[in-house]
């Protein structure tokens, strides 16, 4: 499986937060799927941590990579097909961060560990 993990859920999971659901637990727990994680969930964690819309996370936003590498998740740059695909998916969801994570989900033929109803809108293999 390969999986990405929306930023949410990276943070639930680095904090042990019961938010996270079991079944995505259970997959990390067992080290056996590829685990992604977006450039576009590390600039997201360090901008709303810089703007206090994320004070819990402060340590995380100090060196995220130090953190997803420490998990042995993966990094997945953002491409210029990714960006191209964020820009031009239709649909009333303004958040440019989920919006790349969509595209990523969708062009990488990834899972996309998330609890947001909304991406099954754009036909994300939504995991949770």
């Amino acid at each position: 499986m390969k999986l990405i993990l929306d930023t949410h859920a990276l943070l639930w999971w680095l904090d042990g937060d019961r938010k996270l659901s079991r079944k995505v637990r259970a997959v990390l727990e067992a080290s056996e799927a590829e685990v992604l994680v977006s450039a576009a969930t590390v600039w997201e964690i360090t901008t709303k941590a810089r703007l206090g819309k994320l004070p819990g996370a402060l340590d995380v936003a100090r060196d995220v990579l130090a953190c997803v590498a420490g998990q042995g998740f993966e990094m997945l740059d953002i491409t210029g097909a990714h960006a191209q695909h964020a820009g031009s998916l239709r649909g009333a969801h303004r958040d440019p961060f989920d919006r790349m994570l969509i595209a990523q989900s969708l062009l990488e033929g990834a899972s996309l560990a998330t609890n947001e109803e909304l991406f099954d809108e754009f036909g994300v293999a939504r995991f949770w």
